[in-house]
């Protein structure tokens, strides 16, 4: 999705790292890891049974189908400190053995969503080959987000807090009041949504008082198709999706409104 050029500012909650501060020991231990290269990973094969490496791809396998549960998304220092440590020589191959269990068992695609901090997410594999959103309004959570995402991407690609929380409040969500769905809807949206990546959390610079903008996170642009909003939009509204021409081309001629196509980022 085209998005304006993003402001220096600094990110809420795991949306980025904050300016000047310490790296965390996840980070330290991510930079501390480097690939091994082909013949580090033979020799790493040769010291180990086929039965020693399939049983520790399982391991990983069972790691992320986990962790998934909650939709976080897996950090390879994670995977590496908690799973792979006496592994780390054979990660690729590893990891290769991973993606294809997923492909073929699960029909899942294995994608790193964040090659500069090397962040993990699954995807339906089925869904994304025909462009429908894992994300939709049958689920009461997963509908909530769907019409951020929706009034993010109509409004182009950013949007300030105070407007998702007026329009949310003119479906009866309130942000300040516990809701019987959502329980805590800022909190839902602030932190939950921010952590599984779907939403950025932005602070807005030399703002008093301080205000926040949404875009979409990093796994909404590989999940969320751009033309399954833009018909979910029409049928809102009781309009064609061409008729908002500006988004309509956007979601039909860019590479990142196709789940499928997105994953390649």
């Amino acid at each position: 999705m085209t998005q304006r050029k993003r402001p220096s500012s600094t990110p809420h909650s795991q949306s980025g790292r904050r300016s000047g501060s310490t790296l965390s020991p996840e980070e330290e231990d991510d930079l501390s890891f480097t690939l091994p290269s082909s013949s580090q990973v033979q020799k790493g094969l040769e010291k180990l049974t086929p039965l020693q490496v399939d049983q520790k791809a399982a391991e990983v396998v069972q790691y992320f189908l986990v962790k998934d549960q909650k939709k976080i998304p897996i950090r390879r220092a994670d995977l590496v400190k908690h799973v792979l440590k006496e592994y780390r020589n054979i990660f690729p191959e590893i990891m290769k053995r991973v993606a294809r269990t997923f492909d073929q068992v699960f029909g899942l695609k294995l994608v790193e969503i964040d090659s500069k901090n090397h962040v993990y997410i699954l995807i339906n594999k089925l869904e994304g080959a025909e462009g429908a959103p894992p994300v939709s309004p049958s689920n009461p959570k997963l509908g909530l987000l769907f019409v951020i995402l929706s009034i993010i991407f109509m409004k182009g690609g950013v949007v300030r807090e105070n407007m998702i929380w007026n329009f949310l409040k003119k479906l009866r969500v309130d942000p300040g009041k516990k809701h019987e769905e959502f329980g805590d809807v800022k909190r839902v949206v602030t932190d939950e949504f921010v952590r599984q990546r779907y939403l950025e959390y932005m602070r807005v610079p030399h703002t008093d008082p301080v205000e926040h903008e949404f875009r979409w996170g990093q796994r909404a642009a590989v999940e969320v198709s751009q033309a399954k909003i833009l018909e979910f939009m029409g049928q809102l509204h009781d309009r064609e999706p061409k008729s908002w021409t500006q988004q309509y081309r956007e979601a039909h001629s860019t590479p990142s409104s196709q789940a499928n196509t997105s994953s390649q980022r």
